[in-house]
């Protein structure tokens, strides 16, 4: 029996698939033959701004992974101070700050001196285009920024 039948009679026996279990388990299975089996009653959310090209190249990775998500605009939608207090508790709000960005570096000195995380989740609250993006929510963690590899690894 190859490895990948392993697994499968095993997660199978543990009731870990699909006619075992109401939610429906997606696997996937790798070139070199890894199984990696994804829960789709978790869904993934997706934060951004839908004109931002790293956000269509985020979109483009996980529509081509087959990785279902609920897309939130937070240019049009807005976002709301929890969400972006967790994200600066877990990553820092250097991280979720774009500082970068042009909405950030047009603003007067003053506003930019001294910042703390308070002062930065107001200004990303006022002006939503401040936060880094896309930053995808998988539940138990989120990932801010796109790279494929740090995708592939929390989601493949």
């Amino acid at each position: 029996m190859s490895q990948v039948c392993a697994k499968l009679a095993a997660n199978h026996a543990q009731g870990r698939c699909a006619w075992h279990n109401p939610r429906l388990l997606i696997y996937r299975i790798s070139k070199g033959g890894a199984i990696s089996v994804t829960d789709s009653s978790k869904t993934l959310h997706l934060f951004g701004i839908k004109a931002c090209d790293t956000m269509k190249k985020a979109r483009t990775w996980l529509d081509e992974h087959a990785v279902h998500y609920d897309f939130h605009d937070y240019k049009s939608s807005g976002i709301d101070r929890e969400h972006l207090t967790r994200w600066c508790n877990e990553h820092g709000w250097e991280v979720v700050l774009n500082r970068a960005g042009t909405t950030f570096r047009k603003l007067d000195d003053e506003r930019k001196a001294d910042l703390d995380q308070a002062k930065a989740i107001e200004l990303m609250l006022a002006q939503p285009s401040m936060i880094k993006r896309p930053v995808l929510d998988l539940g138990d963690k989120t990932l801010i920024g796109f790279k494929p590899d740090l995708y592939a690894a929390a989601l493949l």
